[in-house]
């Protein structure tokens, strides 16, 4: 075998893990080649598309923001779903992460993105919202946010805050109580418990950063 072949053949074993409907052959034309290099997705993009749908939300502050391209992509995030008349571990978690924003310090806000999406859009109005963040005096860097119904309860089952009993699910009364955490850019993903020591929460976040 060439050295170019066996080059072409090592490259093509790099990038099929990644690869979307390619299909594997021994020789084609340039545009069949660019075809196939269409389907290849990186797994930044990969990523992207599986669990960041780019929905339009709004901001506790009345902002329009569009969920992958201006909270999420090239940042440090935080996210976690609560709802503003919960009666559970909405509150606590919100304190509890209270904590870990003073933990965290002037990065928050800088390179590092609190997000707190409501559970129940149809309930929490953009002005509920608001006093929820005012109450808890949040300060920069950290959203509430809501969108359309079915597009914030197509976003808690992407990223993961679901159950897998439908009849459990349906009650969002008894949601998760977990708290997602990432390094877009680098893709590296991890959670741990919202009512977890606010130390562990922070170093948590910042052993990604390493």
């Amino acid at each position: 075998m060439s050295r170019l072949s066996r080059r072409k053949m090592l490259t093509t074993l790099a990038v099929a893990p990644v690869a979307i409907g390619a299909v594997a052959r021994t020789a084609g034309s340039d545009s069949d080649n660019k075809k196939v290099f269409k389907t290849l997705e990186s797994p930044r993009e990969k990523l992207q598309r599986r669990y960041f749908p780019n929905f339009e939300l709004t901001t506790h502050d009345r902002r329009k923001v569009h969920f992958y391209d201006d909270l999420i992509k090239d940042k440090i995030v935080v996210i976690n779903f609560m709802y503003v008349k919960c009666e559970g571990i909405c509150m606590p978690i919100t304190m509890n992460l209270k904590k870990v924003q003073r933990l965290l310090g002037d990065r928050v806000g800088r390179d590092i993105f609190m997000y707190s999406i409501t559970l129940k859009p149809a309930e929490d109005s953009v002005e509920d919202l608001r006093q929820f963040a005012a109450l808890h005096d949040v300060g920069d860097g950290w959203l509430f946010l809501t969108g359309t119904p079915p597009d914030v309860d197509r976003l808690r089952r992407a990223l993961g805050f679901s159950y897998p009993d439908p009849v459990e699910d349906a009650d969002l009364t008894n949601h998760v109580g977990m708290v997602r955490f990432g390094v877009e850019p680098l893709t590296r993903w991890g959670a741990c418990p919202g009512m977890a020591r606010p130390e562990h929460i922070a170093r948590s976040i910042l052993w990604d950063l390493q």
